[in-house]
Protein backbone atom coordinates (compact mmCIF):
# COMPACT_ATOMS: atom_id res chain seq x y z
CA UNK A 1 0.00 0.00 0.00
CA UNK A 2 1.61 3.35 -0.80
CA UNK A 3 1.73 6.56 1.52
CA UNK A 4 0.50 9.39 1.69
CA UNK A 5 4.31 10.94 1.34
CA UNK A 6 5.16 8.56 -2.12
CA UNK A 7 2.11 9.77 -4.30
CA UNK A 8 3.33 12.32 -6.63
CA UNK A 9 2.54 16.19 -6.63
CA UNK A 10 -0.47 16.83 -9.02
CA UNK A 11 1.36 17.71 -11.84
CA UNK A 12 1.17 16.15 -15.09
CA UNK A 13 4.90 15.94 -15.01
CA UNK A 14 4.78 14.44 -11.61
CA UNK A 15 2.60 11.73 -12.48
CA UNK A 16 4.74 11.06 -15.60
CA UNK A 17 8.27 10.78 -14.00
CA UNK A 18 5.93 8.36 -11.20
CA UNK A 19 4.92 6.43 -14.20
CA UNK A 20 8.24 6.24 -15.32
CA UNK A 21 9.63 5.29 -11.84
CA UNK A 22 7.57 2.48 -10.85
CA UNK A 23 5.91 0.96 -14.26
CA UNK A 24 8.29 1.26 -16.94
CA UNK A 25 7.99 2.94 -20.43
CA UNK A 26 4.79 2.44 -21.66
CA UNK A 27 5.31 3.79 -24.97
CA UNK A 28 1.57 3.74 -26.22
CA UNK A 29 0.45 5.52 -23.39
CA UNK A 30 3.12 7.62 -23.65
CA UNK A 31 3.17 8.47 -27.36
CA UNK A 32 -0.77 10.05 -26.59
CA UNK A 33 0.20 12.12 -23.56
CA UNK A 34 2.80 13.90 -25.66
CA UNK A 35 -0.63 15.27 -27.54
CA UNK A 36 -2.13 16.26 -24.72
CA UNK A 37 0.16 17.88 -22.90
CA UNK A 38 2.41 21.19 -23.57
CA UNK A 39 6.01 20.54 -23.74
CA UNK A 40 6.65 23.17 -21.21
CA UNK A 41 4.56 21.34 -18.52
CA UNK A 42 7.79 18.76 -18.97
CA UNK A 43 10.60 21.48 -18.48
CA UNK A 44 10.40 22.04 -14.94
CA UNK A 45 11.11 18.03 -13.99
CA UNK A 46 13.66 17.20 -16.69
CA UNK A 47 15.50 21.00 -16.74
CA UNK A 48 19.08 20.40 -14.80
CA UNK A 49 17.66 16.66 -13.83
CA UNK A 50 20.29 14.48 -13.33
CA UNK A 51 18.33 11.63 -11.65
CA UNK A 52 18.12 8.69 -14.12
CA UNK A 53 13.84 8.51 -13.65
CA UNK A 54 14.07 12.22 -15.25
CA UNK A 55 16.66 11.62 -18.02
CA UNK A 56 14.62 8.76 -19.44
CA UNK A 57 11.45 10.95 -19.01
CA UNK A 58 13.48 13.28 -20.83
CA UNK A 59 14.58 11.35 -23.12
CA UNK A 60 11.25 9.64 -24.35
CA UNK A 61 9.53 12.55 -24.44
CA UNK A 62 11.92 14.12 -27.08
CA UNK A 63 11.95 10.76 -28.93
CA UNK A 64 8.48 10.60 -29.56
CA UNK A 65 7.66 14.08 -30.18
CA UNK A 66 11.05 14.84 -32.79
CA UNK A 67 11.23 18.06 -30.78
CA UNK A 68 13.67 18.90 -28.34
CA UNK A 69 12.81 20.43 -25.06
CA UNK A 70 14.16 24.49 -24.48
CA UNK A 71 16.36 22.51 -21.96
CA UNK A 72 20.49 22.38 -21.95
CA UNK A 73 21.91 19.51 -22.49
CA UNK A 74 23.20 17.79 -19.14
CA UNK A 75 26.44 18.24 -17.92
CA UNK A 76 28.98 15.48 -16.33
CA UNK A 77 26.38 12.72 -15.26
CA UNK A 78 27.12 8.92 -15.71
CA UNK A 79 25.52 7.40 -18.75
CA UNK A 80 22.20 5.27 -17.41
CA UNK A 81 20.51 2.42 -20.05
CA UNK A 82 17.11 3.85 -21.16
CA UNK A 83 15.56 0.45 -20.78
CA UNK A 84 16.50 -1.41 -17.19
CA UNK A 85 17.96 -4.71 -18.71
CA UNK A 86 16.74 -6.57 -15.24
CA UNK A 87 13.01 -5.42 -16.54
CA UNK A 88 13.13 -5.22 -20.24
CA UNK A 89 15.20 -7.03 -23.03
CA UNK A 90 16.91 -4.47 -24.89
CA UNK A 91 19.85 -3.61 -27.43
CA UNK A 92 22.84 -5.29 -26.15
CA UNK A 93 24.64 -2.05 -28.25
CA UNK A 94 22.02 0.96 -27.60
CA UNK A 95 23.42 4.25 -28.48
CA UNK A 96 24.68 6.97 -25.99
CA UNK A 97 22.80 10.69 -26.49
CA UNK A 98 25.51 13.17 -25.15
CA UNK A 99 22.36 15.11 -24.27
CA UNK A 100 20.61 13.08 -22.17
CA UNK A 101 23.23 10.94 -20.81
CA UNK A 102 21.15 8.07 -21.58
CA UNK A 103 22.18 4.58 -23.88
CA UNK A 104 19.37 4.22 -25.98
CA UNK A 105 19.04 0.82 -25.98
CA UNK A 106 15.57 0.84 -27.18
CA UNK A 107 15.14 -2.22 -30.10
CA UNK A 108 13.09 0.05 -32.59
CA UNK A 109 12.40 3.90 -33.75
CA UNK A 110 9.43 5.48 -32.76
CA UNK A 111 8.09 4.31 -36.03
CA UNK A 112 7.99 1.06 -34.53
CA UNK A 113 9.04 -0.24 -31.37
CA UNK A 114 7.37 -3.32 -29.42
CA UNK A 115 8.39 -4.15 -26.08
CA UNK A 116 10.10 -7.37 -24.50
CA UNK A 117 9.57 -7.65 -20.77
CA UNK A 118 11.94 -9.96 -18.68
CA UNK A 119 10.22 -13.11 -17.77
CA UNK A 120 11.18 -16.62 -16.61
CA UNK A 121 10.83 -17.77 -19.63
CA UNK A 122 12.04 -15.11 -21.68
CA UNK A 123 14.92 -14.97 -19.24
CA UNK A 124 15.38 -19.19 -20.17
CA UNK A 125 15.62 -18.43 -23.78
CA UNK A 126 18.51 -15.45 -23.32
CA UNK A 127 20.48 -18.45 -21.20
CA UNK A 128 20.17 -21.67 -23.51
CA UNK A 129 21.46 -20.69 -26.88
CA UNK A 130 19.56 -22.61 -28.76
CA UNK A 131 21.26 -21.76 -31.96
CA UNK A 132 24.14 -23.39 -30.47
CA UNK A 133 22.46 -26.64 -29.59
CA UNK A 134 21.23 -26.94 -33.32
CA UNK A 135 24.55 -26.62 -34.29
CA UNK A 136 25.78 -29.71 -32.30
CA UNK A 137 23.19 -31.94 -33.16
CA UNK A 138 24.00 -31.48 -36.78
CA UNK A 139 27.79 -31.49 -36.21
CA UNK A 140 28.41 -35.29 -36.60
CA UNK A 141 25.47 -36.13 -39.16
CA UNK A 142 26.86 -36.54 -42.68
CA UNK A 143 26.46 -33.50 -44.73
CA UNK A 144 24.11 -35.52 -47.57
CA UNK A 145 22.03 -36.79 -44.66
CA UNK A 146 21.23 -33.10 -43.32
CA UNK A 147 20.69 -31.91 -46.82
CA UNK A 148 17.72 -34.41 -46.98
CA UNK A 149 16.28 -34.08 -43.13
CA UNK A 150 16.52 -30.22 -44.32
CA UNK A 151 14.64 -30.73 -47.74
CA UNK A 152 12.01 -32.73 -45.88
CA UNK A 153 11.82 -30.13 -43.14
CA UNK A 154 11.51 -27.42 -45.61
CA UNK A 155 8.37 -28.55 -47.45
CA UNK A 156 6.84 -29.45 -44.84
CA UNK A 157 7.20 -26.46 -42.89
CA UNK A 158 5.83 -24.87 -46.48
CA UNK A 159 2.51 -27.05 -46.59
CA UNK A 160 1.83 -26.58 -42.90
CA UNK A 161 1.74 -22.52 -43.50
CA UNK A 162 -0.95 -23.08 -46.00
CA UNK A 163 -2.55 -25.31 -43.63
CA UNK A 164 -2.58 -23.09 -40.70
CA UNK A 165 -4.65 -20.72 -43.53
CA UNK A 166 -7.00 -23.40 -43.93
CA UNK A 167 -5.39 -24.07 -47.48
CA UNK A 168 -4.04 -27.36 -49.24
CA UNK A 169 -2.09 -26.18 -51.96
CA UNK A 170 -0.97 -28.04 -55.06
CA UNK A 171 2.43 -29.76 -54.81
CA UNK A 172 4.03 -26.75 -57.40
CA UNK A 173 2.55 -24.07 -55.15
CA UNK A 174 4.18 -25.52 -52.16
CA UNK A 175 7.43 -26.43 -53.47
CA UNK A 176 7.66 -22.83 -55.01
CA UNK A 177 7.31 -21.37 -51.95
CA UNK A 178 9.09 -23.60 -49.69
CA UNK A 179 11.86 -22.27 -52.42
CA UNK A 180 11.21 -18.70 -51.35
CA UNK A 181 11.53 -19.79 -47.43
CA UNK A 182 14.85 -21.36 -48.48
CA UNK A 183 15.92 -17.78 -49.74
CA UNK A 184 15.21 -15.83 -46.63
CA UNK A 185 17.64 -13.86 -45.29
CA UNK A 186 19.11 -13.04 -48.85
CA UNK A 187 17.14 -9.86 -49.67
CA UNK A 188 16.12 -6.58 -47.25
CA UNK A 189 13.15 -6.58 -46.18
CA UNK A 190 11.28 -4.28 -48.34
CA UNK A 191 7.35 -2.78 -49.61
CA UNK A 192 8.89 -3.89 -52.73
CA UNK A 193 10.29 -7.46 -50.89
CA UNK A 194 7.10 -8.30 -49.29
CA UNK A 195 4.95 -7.73 -52.77
CA UNK A 196 7.09 -10.15 -54.44
CA UNK A 197 6.54 -12.67 -52.15
CA UNK A 198 3.06 -12.10 -51.72
CA UNK A 199 3.22 -12.66 -55.71
CA UNK A 200 4.62 -16.11 -54.93
CA UNK A 201 2.42 -17.32 -51.63
CA UNK A 202 -0.68 -15.98 -53.57
CA UNK A 203 -0.30 -17.47 -56.77
CA UNK A 204 -3.82 -16.61 -58.64
CA UNK A 205 -4.04 -13.15 -57.97
CA UNK A 206 -7.10 -12.34 -60.39
CA UNK A 207 -9.47 -12.38 -57.25
CA UNK A 208 -7.07 -10.49 -55.05
CA UNK A 209 -5.68 -6.97 -54.87
CA UNK A 210 -2.54 -6.90 -54.53
CA UNK A 211 0.20 -4.95 -53.04
CA UNK A 212 -0.66 -2.59 -49.80
CA UNK A 213 -4.28 -2.30 -49.03
CA UNK A 214 -6.05 0.85 -50.32
CA UNK A 215 -9.11 0.08 -47.87
CA UNK A 216 -9.57 -0.97 -44.59
CA UNK A 217 -8.99 -4.53 -43.14
CA UNK A 218 -9.96 -7.28 -40.38
CA UNK A 219 -9.85 -10.30 -39.50
CA UNK A 220 -13.09 -12.54 -38.43
CA UNK A 221 -16.42 -13.07 -40.29
CA UNK A 222 -19.44 -11.66 -41.80
CA UNK A 223 -22.86 -11.60 -40.20
CA UNK A 224 -24.85 -14.17 -41.94
CA UNK A 225 -28.20 -12.42 -42.99
CA UNK A 226 -26.74 -8.92 -43.52
CA UNK A 227 -23.19 -9.54 -43.87
CA UNK A 228 -22.46 -6.78 -41.97
CA UNK A 229 -18.27 -7.29 -40.54
CA UNK A 230 -17.76 -8.79 -36.85
CA UNK A 231 -13.85 -8.45 -36.45
CA UNK A 232 -11.51 -10.21 -34.04
CA UNK A 233 -9.32 -8.32 -35.12
CA UNK A 234 -8.89 -4.61 -36.86
CA UNK A 235 -6.20 -3.95 -39.48
CA UNK A 236 -3.94 -0.79 -39.56
CA UNK A 237 -5.73 1.69 -41.44
CA UNK A 238 -4.81 1.59 -45.15
CA UNK A 239 -3.01 5.28 -44.88
CA UNK A 240 -0.92 4.39 -42.08
CA UNK A 241 0.71 1.57 -44.17
CA UNK A 242 3.78 2.87 -46.10
CA UNK A 243 4.84 4.65 -42.71
CA UNK A 244 4.33 1.80 -40.91
CA UNK A 245 6.22 -0.90 -42.97
CA UNK A 246 8.69 1.57 -43.34
CA UNK A 247 9.02 1.12 -39.51
CA UNK A 248 9.24 -2.74 -39.70
CA UNK A 249 12.59 -2.02 -41.96
CA UNK A 250 14.03 0.34 -39.95
CA UNK A 251 13.71 -1.81 -36.77
CA UNK A 252 14.78 -4.87 -38.94
CA UNK A 253 18.07 -3.06 -39.37
CA UNK A 254 18.17 -1.76 -36.16
CA UNK A 255 17.61 -4.89 -34.20
CA UNK A 256 20.42 -6.89 -36.30
CA UNK A 257 22.89 -3.71 -35.58
CA UNK A 258 22.53 -3.73 -32.06
CA UNK A 259 22.42 -7.64 -31.44
CA UNK A 260 19.12 -7.76 -30.43
CA UNK A 261 18.35 -11.89 -29.40
CA UNK A 262 17.63 -13.46 -33.14
CA UNK A 263 13.94 -15.24 -30.99
CA UNK A 264 12.99 -11.56 -29.88
CA UNK A 265 13.51 -10.05 -32.81
CA UNK A 266 11.79 -12.45 -34.64
CA UNK A 267 8.98 -12.50 -32.67
CA UNK A 268 8.89 -8.88 -32.64
CA UNK A 269 9.10 -8.34 -36.52
CA UNK A 270 7.30 -11.18 -37.38
CA UNK A 271 3.55 -10.91 -35.17
CA UNK A 272 4.39 -6.98 -35.53
CA UNK A 273 3.65 -7.33 -39.40
CA UNK A 274 0.86 -9.56 -38.90
CA UNK A 275 -0.94 -7.22 -36.77
CA UNK A 276 -0.62 -4.21 -39.29
CA UNK A 277 -1.95 -7.19 -41.93
CA UNK A 278 -0.44 -4.70 -44.65
CA UNK A 279 -1.98 -7.01 -47.87
CA UNK A 280 -5.85 -8.00 -48.45
CA UNK A 281 -4.14 -11.67 -48.61
CA UNK A 282 -0.82 -13.76 -47.71
CA UNK A 283 -0.10 -11.98 -44.18
CA UNK A 284 -0.17 -14.96 -42.16
CA UNK A 285 2.59 -16.90 -44.69
CA UNK A 286 4.46 -13.91 -44.70
CA UNK A 287 4.29 -13.23 -41.35
CA UNK A 288 6.11 -17.09 -40.45
CA UNK A 289 8.55 -16.24 -43.63
CA UNK A 290 9.58 -13.01 -41.30
CA UNK A 291 10.65 -15.45 -38.84
CA UNK A 292 12.55 -17.35 -40.88
CA UNK A 293 14.21 -14.06 -42.50
CA UNK A 294 15.33 -13.05 -38.80
CA UNK A 295 16.63 -16.28 -37.70
CA UNK A 296 18.77 -16.11 -41.01
CA UNK A 297 19.76 -13.10 -41.33
CA UNK A 298 21.29 -13.27 -37.91
CA UNK A 299 22.94 -16.61 -38.63
CA UNK A 300 20.72 -18.38 -36.11
CA UNK A 301 20.23 -22.04 -38.22
CA UNK A 302 23.00 -24.01 -39.22
CA UNK A 303 23.98 -23.98 -42.45
CA UNK A 304 21.27 -25.24 -45.26
CA UNK A 305 18.56 -25.81 -42.30
CA UNK A 306 15.72 -24.21 -42.35
CA UNK A 307 13.48 -24.73 -38.66
CA UNK A 308 10.07 -25.96 -39.21
CA UNK A 309 8.64 -23.25 -36.96
CA UNK A 310 5.19 -23.33 -39.33
CA UNK A 311 4.77 -27.35 -38.40
CA UNK A 312 5.37 -26.68 -34.62
CA UNK A 313 2.73 -23.79 -34.44
CA UNK A 314 0.17 -25.72 -36.37
CA UNK A 315 0.82 -28.66 -33.56
CA UNK A 316 0.28 -25.56 -31.25
CA UNK A 317 -2.50 -23.81 -33.43
CA UNK A 318 -4.71 -23.33 -30.19
CA UNK A 319 -1.47 -21.82 -28.14
CA UNK A 320 -0.96 -19.65 -31.32
CA UNK A 321 -4.57 -18.33 -31.24
CA UNK A 322 -4.45 -17.18 -27.35
CA UNK A 323 -1.34 -15.10 -28.15
CA UNK A 324 -2.88 -13.37 -31.11
CA UNK A 325 -5.48 -13.00 -29.24
CA UNK A 326 -3.17 -10.98 -26.45
CA UNK A 327 -3.37 -7.72 -28.35
CA UNK A 328 -5.59 -8.15 -31.09
CA UNK A 329 -8.51 -8.42 -28.12
CA UNK A 330 -7.74 -5.82 -25.89
CA UNK A 331 -6.91 -3.77 -29.34
CA UNK A 332 -10.09 -4.19 -30.55
CA UNK A 333 -11.75 -1.80 -27.64
CA UNK A 334 -9.80 1.47 -28.61
CA UNK A 335 -10.75 0.99 -32.47
CA UNK A 336 -13.57 3.13 -33.35
CA UNK A 337 -15.03 1.80 -36.34
CA UNK A 338 -17.86 1.53 -38.69
CA UNK A 339 -18.92 -1.23 -41.59
CA UNK A 340 -18.81 -0.16 -44.94
CA UNK A 341 -21.50 -0.91 -47.77
CA UNK A 342 -19.02 -3.52 -49.01
CA UNK A 343 -18.85 -5.65 -45.51
CA UNK A 344 -15.59 -4.30 -44.95
CA UNK A 345 -14.59 -1.20 -41.91
CA UNK A 346 -13.66 2.06 -41.71
CA UNK A 347 -11.33 2.91 -39.12
CA UNK A 348 -12.53 6.41 -37.66
CA UNK A 349 -9.68 7.31 -34.96
CA UNK A 350 -6.00 7.23 -34.94
CA UNK A 351 -4.75 3.71 -34.54
CA UNK A 352 -0.97 4.00 -35.50
CA UNK A 353 0.67 4.31 -32.41
CA UNK A 354 -1.43 0.77 -31.29
CA UNK A 355 0.16 -0.45 -34.12
CA UNK A 356 3.58 0.92 -33.26
CA UNK A 357 4.19 0.09 -29.62
CA UNK A 358 2.92 -3.11 -27.61
CA UNK A 359 4.17 -5.89 -25.33
CA UNK A 360 5.27 -8.52 -27.05
CA UNK A 361 6.62 -10.92 -24.60
CA UNK A 362 3.99 -13.33 -24.71
CA UNK A 363 5.44 -13.75 -28.49
CA UNK A 364 8.64 -14.34 -27.27
CA UNK A 365 7.74 -16.92 -25.21
CA UNK A 366 5.55 -18.21 -27.77
CA UNK A 367 8.27 -18.60 -30.65
CA UNK A 368 10.91 -19.14 -28.27
CA UNK A 369 8.94 -22.90 -27.45
CA UNK A 370 8.31 -23.71 -30.81
CA UNK A 371 11.76 -23.10 -32.15
CA UNK A 372 13.40 -25.11 -29.42
CA UNK A 373 10.82 -27.69 -30.16
CA UNK A 374 11.97 -27.70 -33.66
CA UNK A 375 15.55 -28.15 -32.69
CA UNK A 376 14.93 -31.20 -29.90
CA UNK A 377 12.02 -32.67 -31.78
CA UNK A 378 11.72 -31.94 -35.26
CA UNK A 379 15.35 -32.15 -36.27
CA UNK A 380 16.52 -34.97 -34.48
CA UNK A 381 13.17 -36.98 -35.51
CA UNK A 382 13.95 -36.19 -38.93
CA UNK A 383 17.74 -37.12 -38.78
CA UNK A 384 16.83 -40.41 -37.14
CA UNK A 385 14.27 -41.47 -39.69
CA UNK A 386 17.06 -40.50 -42.49
CA UNK A 387 18.98 -43.20 -41.24
CA UNK A 388 16.21 -45.75 -40.47
CA UNK A 389 15.37 -45.31 -44.48
CA UNK A 390 18.35 -46.18 -45.18
CA UNK A 391 18.94 -48.76 -43.03
CA UNK A 392 16.11 -50.51 -44.19
CA UNK A 393 16.94 -49.62 -47.99
CA UNK A 394 20.23 -51.02 -47.80
CA UNK A 395 18.37 -54.38 -46.32
CA UNK A 396 15.75 -54.68 -49.07
CA UNK A 397 18.20 -54.13 -51.40
CA UNK A 398 20.37 -57.73 -50.05
CA UNK A 399 16.72 -58.89 -50.76
CA UNK A 400 15.35 -57.72 -54.18
CA UNK A 401 15.45 -55.24 -56.37
CA UNK A 402 13.05 -52.26 -55.76
CA UNK A 403 12.75 -49.19 -57.87
CA UNK A 404 12.72 -46.39 -55.33
CA UNK A 405 8.81 -45.24 -55.86
CA UNK A 406 7.63 -48.80 -55.30
CA UNK A 407 10.20 -48.83 -51.67
CA UNK A 408 8.39 -45.74 -50.78
CA UNK A 409 4.95 -47.33 -51.19
CA UNK A 410 6.31 -50.27 -49.25
CA UNK A 411 7.82 -48.53 -46.29
CA UNK A 412 4.26 -46.56 -46.64
CA UNK A 413 2.42 -49.65 -46.20
CA UNK A 414 4.04 -50.95 -43.44
CA UNK A 415 4.10 -47.60 -41.23
CA UNK A 416 0.41 -47.43 -41.92
CA UNK A 417 -0.31 -50.89 -40.53
CA UNK A 418 2.27 -51.17 -37.50
CA UNK A 419 5.44 -53.16 -39.68
CA UNK A 420 3.07 -55.52 -41.18
CA UNK A 421 2.37 -56.06 -44.59
CA UNK A 422 -1.84 -55.69 -44.81
CA UNK A 423 -3.60 -58.90 -46.57
CA UNK A 424 -4.48 -56.25 -49.54
CA UNK A 425 -1.24 -55.14 -49.92
CA UNK A 426 0.25 -58.67 -50.02
CA UNK A 427 -2.25 -59.87 -52.58
CA UNK A 428 -2.30 -56.73 -54.95
CA UNK A 429 0.61 -54.25 -54.60
CA UNK A 430 3.08 -56.64 -53.69
CA UNK A 431 1.65 -59.88 -54.66
CA UNK A 432 4.89 -60.83 -56.34
CA UNK A 433 6.93 -60.57 -53.24
CA UNK A 434 7.25 -64.51 -51.64
CA UNK A 435 6.08 -64.75 -47.91
CA UNK A 436 9.62 -65.65 -47.12
CA UNK A 437 10.49 -62.20 -49.04
CA UNK A 438 7.37 -60.44 -46.88
CA UNK A 439 8.55 -62.01 -43.69
CA UNK A 440 12.57 -60.55 -44.13
CA UNK A 441 11.10 -57.23 -45.21
CA UNK A 442 8.85 -57.25 -41.88
CA UNK A 443 12.15 -58.22 -39.39
CA UNK A 444 14.11 -55.67 -41.17
CA UNK A 445 11.52 -52.88 -40.85
CA UNK A 446 11.47 -54.04 -36.95
CA UNK A 447 15.09 -53.56 -36.52
CA UNK A 448 15.05 -50.43 -38.68
CA UNK A 449 12.20 -48.56 -36.82
CA UNK A 450 12.26 -50.73 -32.86
CA UNK A 451 9.77 -48.39 -32.04
CA UNK A 452 7.45 -48.91 -34.81
CA UNK A 453 7.31 -52.61 -33.56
Amino acid sequence: MMLPRQMPEETTAAHLLFAVRHEGLELSVLERLTHAVDDQEIVPTVEGASGVYARRLWFIWEWLTGRELPVPDLGKVTYAPLLDPNAWVPLPDGQKSSRHKIIDNLPGTRAFCPLVRRSAAVDEILGQDLAARARRIVGDVPADLISRAAAFMLLNDSRSSFAIEGERPGPGRATRWARAIAEAGARDISIAELERLQQIVIGDTRFVGMGLRRKGGFIGRHERDTQAPLPVHISARHQDLRELMTGLQAFERRALEGRLDPIVAAAMLAFGFVYIHPFEDGNGRLHRYLIHHILARAGFNPPGIVFPVSAVIQRRIEDYAKVLESISAPRLELVDWKPTKDGNVEVLNETAHLHRFFDMTKHAEFLAACVRETIEVDLPEEIEFLKSFDRFKAGVEEIIDMPGPVLDLLLKFLSQNGGQLSKRAREKEFKALTEQEIEAIELLYDLSWPKAA
